[in-house]
């Protein structure tokens, strides 16, 4: 399957594309989009003119967009009602962006629209890295820490736990995540469970397969 990843880094982009594989249960080939991101502001920006140009000028299935949800409004059950959406919310805007720009789009390339998979990691995609190694990270410890006012760690410390950084180089960013990464790569039950922002990236990659299957038949 053809795809483009878009995150916050090279690092995390080589991480997410290893989860996709597993959760898809097949091999992905990378289609490079038109511009890069860094960051949360520059990818919210930039995914509009992304969309537009996979699926114009490539053949690639799908994108897959993360973040990190770093302070923002966490997802929740609540957002996923048609019609609800939080302007504070990454998955609730992500998920905005994708439906404004594809709408537009008339058919290109023998496919009506491209396919859509968010996730946003709880505060931060160090987080994933971590989770099943250290018991005390969590989506769940996370959005207990906000409603208490009582936060059980900080962004920079989930750096350090993965790093022993805060500052790491690229060379270095890749070689940790990748390790790390690696706990998840036959099975993310756990990565699904213990984090609900990758279980709806899971979610929305899953439901390629059956879209792809009616697209076929018809």
């Amino acid at each position: 399957m053809k795809l483009g990843i878009i995150s916050e880094s090279p690092a995390d982009e080589m991480v997410i594309r290893v989860l996709v594989e597993s959760v898809l249960g097949e091999n992905v080939k990378l289609v490079s989009p038109s511009l890069r991101a860094r960051g949360w502001p520059s990818v919210a920006q930039v995914l509009p003119a992304v969309i537009r140009h996979l699926h114009f000028n490539t053949d690639a299935t799908g994108l897959v967009v993360v973040v990190d949800a770093d302070d923002s409004v966490v997802h929740t059950a609540e957002h996923d009602r048609e019609g609800y959406y939080h302007p504070r919310c990454r998955m609730c805007q992500l998920r905005g962006v994708f439906r404004q720009t594809t709408k537009k789009l008339p058919p290109a390339r023998g496919r009506k629209h491209l396919l859509r998979c968010v996730g946003v990691a709880v505060p931060a995609v160090e987080g994933w890295y971590l989770c099943g190694r250290d018991e005390t990270v969590s989506e769940r410890a996370w959005t207990d820490g906000q409603a208490s006012g009582s936060m059980p760690y900080t962004r920079k410390e989930l750096k350090w736990r993965v790093y022993g950084t805060d500052r790491p180089s690229l060379a270095h960013e890749i070689d940790c995540a990748m390790r790390e990464v690696q706990r998840h790569r036959r099975d993310t039950r756990r990565l699904e469970h213990d984090f609900p922002g990758f279980e709806s990236l899971a979610k929305d990659l899953r439901s390629w397969k059956s879209q792809l299957a009616t697209t076929a038949s018809q």
